[in-house]
């Protein structure tokens, strides 16, 4: 009799997943640092600011 179990992440693939992420979210926050002030006048002045 065989069973198929359900196939988990690898630890290997998980932590490539959750690498990526992470340089993601620093690339983002970098960006967001080095321009937040023009994004934010520029949604101030197209009147979008309380999306924020």
């Amino acid at each position: 009799m065989r069973t198929d179990t359900k196939k988990s992440l690898t630890p290997l693939i998980f932590a490539l997943v959750t690498g990526a992420l992470a340089l993601v979210s620093l690339l983002a926050f970098k960006g967001w640092m080095a321009n937040g002030a023009d994004i934010f006048l520029s949604l101030a002045q197209g009147g979008l600011a309380w999306c924020i």
